[in-house]
């Protein structure tokens, strides 16, 4: 009997003790601290990307080089190509010294800006000062205060003129005479001339003011102003408590204008011209727009003449036109209708060439067009399978046009981009870029060089000077360096299939650097599904900022993957997420099954994932979909019902009208299917993404009788900052040690080093 109630006992302490068996260490959490991007960017890891600084006669470049504590500025002037530097540090550092009566270091100078003058002069601010610096005898004087010269808002091209509001109308007035006029009468409070509507025109109270907005857009040849009505008379708005006022003992009323999906209570803008000479006010003939589909107008070389482009309510229409103003005449150039939407739309005016460019994914891939202003015809200037980015820089004089594109070469990663030129004829296509890498490019003012960051996620960064024409390489600029990152290794990229059985999707894993393939790890998932990007790690900066590796170092596996529905593809593959923001998932999940059938030190029973904004959607919306797949989530900041977020996100990718898509892809209509352990967080004074949903989730879930845990930090926006931010990581950090890893986690840890 006795030896049974020993072996029973010694059983239920065996039970009890499992959880205590699976231990993060301290040592764990340093070693996570020092994988945070804060602590690794020019502390452990330095050039991984090398910001150019073109001289703005293009004569030249300078950047900075970073080592381990020492950071160097260097120069290459054209046409030499070698790289010396941009003035004796040495010396400098004295001449420092000497002003701020302080030491200054050479290896670290403590130069806040740079701006290049001349080939002998420039302009360094330090210490809130700004010095001149002549880099042949490195005397460094204080720079005398430039005479005061009252920065004119709404000043004319040829200063004759100023514009500028009163009571809500458009003034304008002679410089020269100091008389004025009015050219607007009809503008009143709520519908207001020259005004512009800000996304985060907080006002305080119920009746209290948004912040003044002024804008006007003068022709160049000062004839024209081009502006607009904000019109705000049926706009309704979104509401916020601010608790975090230490002078305050109540909570702080906040409000903004803000448009739901569907929303016919919006925000309008009405573009409106001016005739100079005469006051005449002009209203184009544009279909009414709201603050979330705006007219665009950009002025053509052609006196009294402009261009707009437009975009409908859903985003399933673009439409193009040329507008004389004198003539009150609109001009439709170019139209463009789709079944699901219109994403990224982008042009640009070539009218020495009598065209536009223009991008469109209407082929199946988003290619580069060019519209002839004479006769209207659109011709492709590129075809192919393949995805171009952007649109660099448009040389008329060479005729010819410079762009990134990703996918073009075969058997190469399909979101890695390269550089290319075309003729302005659609012919004579060049690769620039030729290695198998990922280009991050800077194109010289002159157009006559570019400054190319290769790399991929596990390769380092090399930053060349390249000449534009050719591709060549014409000087090493500098070189990423990991060295202090000791025992660290860049993540495992893995190609595995969609739900479609057949196209290709990648991913990334980041392991513990103490990791052993003998064992078994919890696998998180580094979600956020928006259509408008991708979570692929492209270039071996990303592979670092995003602070993976600092989560995978507490003993997890970290994915990112992007399935089908996200940008950067085809068409095709992009519609998959149109009224499906929810069903990006499904991807996530299957390549989470064929890593764990692939890879024994996966374990597929335990899965987390997190997320922020969209993210914290799919991260909430996992629990709720998948409630036998996932097991753990944090979602911060999330948009739970896109039927509470601001208007155009979601009826660009959920569509408009609002349908039944929109509640049955709810986080909140879901609430009931919980099982796992749900984190759900928010800032208090969000307005870009209102917490308004965040609170709704909660009583769904209460209603529904399912636990999970909430943290509201009531003094953050939209981003977590400072103190708020480290507070949330560690939070997210030991949400999974605690209910994914099952260990007891630790709190009092620093998370600077």
């Amino acid at each position: 009997m006795k030896s049974a109630l020993t072996f029973a006992v010694a059983t239920l302490i065996a039970i009890g003790s499992v959880k205590s068996q699976k231990v993060v260490s301290q040592q764990d959490y340093e070693r996570a601290v020092g994988f945070l991007w804060n602590n690794v960017n020019n502390k452990k890891a330095f050039n991984l990307f090398v910001r150019p600084n073109w001289f703005p006669d293009s004569s030249g470049i300078w950047y900075i080089v970073r080592e381990f504590e020492k950071k160097s500025y260097r120069k290459v002037v054209f046409p030499r190509s070698e790289s010396e530097d941009l003035f004796d540090h040495e010396k400098l550092a004295s001449l420092l010294g000497d002003k701020l009566q302080t030491e200054a270091k050479a290896s670290d100078l403590p130069i806040a800006g740079i701006e290049y003058i001349s080939p002998n002069e420039l302009e360094l601010s330090v210490d809130g000062k700004v010095y001149l610096l002549n880099t042949n005898n490195h005397d460094l004087q204080l720079k005398p205060p430039d005479k005061e010269e009252e920065e004119i808002e709404g000043l004319s091209p040829n200063e004759k003129w100023r514009a500028y509001t009163e009571d809500f109308n458009l003034i304008l007035e002679n410089r020269e005479s100091g008389d004025s006029k009015g050219l607007s009468t009809a503008g009143q409070k709520n519908f207001e001339y020259a005004s512009w509507y800000g996304w985060g025109d907080i006002m305080e109270g119920e009746g209290g003011d948004r912040p003044e907005r002024f804008w006007v857009n003068w022709s160049a040849d000062s004839k024209w102003i081009y502006t607009s009505i904000c019109d705000l008379r049926s706009a309704e708005k979104m509401y916020l408590l601010d608790w975090s006022q230490d002078s305050l003992y109540r909570p702080r009323l906040i409000s903004y204008y803000r448009g739901s999906p569907g929303d016919t209570t919006m925000v309008h803008i009405k573009p409106v011209f001016f005739n100079v000479a005469t006051g005449e006010e002009i209203s184009p003939q544009l279909p009414r727009s709201t603050h979330i589909n705006s007219a665009g107008m950009r002025w053509s070389m052609e006196e009294g003449t402009a261009y707009f482009s437009l975009q409908s309510r859903g985003y399933q229409n673009q439409k193009i036109y040329r507008y004389d103003i004198a003539e009150n005449a609109l001009e439709e150039l170019y139209s463009e209708i789709s079944e699901t939407n219109i994403d990224n739309f982008s042009y640009w005016l070539a009218e020495k060439s009598n065209a536009i460019l223009f991008l469109s994914e209407k082929s199946g891939w988003r290619q580069l067009y060019s519209l002839n202003l004479k006769n209207k015809q659109v011709t492709p200037l590129t075809i192919g399978q393949y995805y171009i980015n952007n649109v660099l820089r448009i040389d008329e004089d060479s005729k010819k046009v410079y762009f990134l594109a990703s996918g073009k070469e075969n058997n190469r990663n399909p979101y890695h981009q390269h550089l290319y030129s075309i003729g302005l004829n659609g012919k004579g296509l060049k690769l620039l870029t030729e290695e198998d890498l990922h280009h991050q490019v800077s194109i010289s003012h002159g157009g006559d060089y570019f400054v190319d960051n290769a790399s991929t996620a596990n390769s380092q960064t090399e930053t060349h000077l390249r000449d534009i024409k050719t591709g060549k390489v014409i000087a090493s600029l500098a070189k990423a360096d990991v060295s202090q990152l000791k025992g660290w290794s860049p993540p495992e990229l893995f190609e595995v299939t969609a739900r479609d059985g057949s196209t290709p999707i990648y991913g990334a894993l980041w392991k513990p650097t103490h990791f052993d393939p003998n064992k078994k790890y919890p696998i998180i998932d580094h979600s956020y599904t928006g259509p408008h990007t991708q979570m692929f790690p492209k270039d071996f900066r990303r592979v670092l900022s995003t602070s993976n590796q600092a989560l995978a170092e507490l003993g997890f596996i970290v994915m990112m993957v992007d399935g089908l529905g996200s940008s950067g593809r085809s068409k095709a593959f992009h519609n998959y997420s149109y009224k499906n923001l929810g069903g990006n998932l499904a991807d996530h999940v299957g390549a989470i099954r064929q890593l764990g059938a692939q890879y024994a030190w996966i374990d597929t029973t335990r899965i987390g994932i997190f997320g922020h904004s969209a993210g914290g959607y799919d991260a909430a919306h996992a629990l709720l979909a998948y409630p036998d797949f996932y097991k753990v989530a944090v979602s911060s900041s999330a948009d739970h019902d896109h039927r509470m977020e601001k208007a155009w996100w979601p009826e660009m990718y959920m569509g408009w009208p609002v349908d039944s898509a929109y509640h049955l892809q709810s986080n909140i209509t879901m609430a009931p299917n919980l099982k796992g352990k749900l984190l759900i967080t928010h800032g208090g004074i969000d307005e870009n993404v209102n917490p308004s949903a965040t609170f709704k989730l909660a009583d769904a879930l209460i209603k529904a009788d399912k636990q999970f845990d909430m943290l509201i930090l009531p003094s953050q926006r939209h981003g977590y900052r400072g103190t708020f931010s480290d507070y949330f990581v560690k939070t997210r950090w030991n949400y999974f040690v605690e209910h994914l890893l099952e260990a007891d986690p630790i709190w009092d840890f620093s998370l600077k080093e």
